[in-house]
């Protein structure tokens, strides 16, 4: 059974206190960045963009607090540092520099600080939101075209909007 959206932000603060007070690069992505920008109304699980140096220290910040998955082969995603857990019944995706193959290439996608776009506070906790022109490449690489596709109009009324207020 899917969890509450209350139940999952919970576990989002929980995650959050930790990765924050260990001094962790870190960021939300994919569909729960997406919701926290207003553009979709709910989330399936938590995708925590971190820095792939941190790998093994937010392994064993999380792994007492859940399950931690064995991680399955993919021919699309080369990432460096995959992780999947599921705590207190929700779904967490760690992901540390995120690879997609595509049409015989790697793109890298390397967490970096000038990419974190924004903030949200949040159960007292900051938690920071990666780069929606980011996710807009990385879907599209994904072949998840109706989301890139939502990113690029959401990112084009923006730039109207913004051309509109200069003249």
């Amino acid at each position: 059974m899917e969890k509450k959206m209350e139940e999952k932000l919970q576990v989002l603060i929980q995650l959050a206190t930790l990765l924050n007070e260990n001094q962790i690069l870190w960021a939300v992505g994919g569909s729960l960045l997406l919701y926290f920008n207003g553009l979709v109304c709910d989330f399936h699980d938590l995708d925590l963009m971190i820095d792939e140096h941190a790998c093994e220290q937010v392994a064993r910040l999380f792994s007492p607090l859940g399950i931690r998955h064995p991680q399955l082969p993919s021919p699309q995603f080369h990432t460096q540092c995959f992780m999947e857990f599921t705590i207190s019944g929700v779904e967490i995706d760690v992901i540390g520099n995120l690879r997609i193959e595509h049409e015989g290439q790697i793109v890298s996608f390397p967490l970096q600080s000038e990419e974190i776009e924004g903030q949200i506070m949040l159960g007292g906790q900051r938690i920071p939101l990666h780069s929606l022109r980011q996710w807009e490449r990385c879907y599209a690489l994904m072949g998840r075209t109706e989301k890139a596709a939502m990113l690029r109009r959401a990112r084009e009324a923006e730039e109207l909007g913004k051309a509109i207020k200069k003249s």
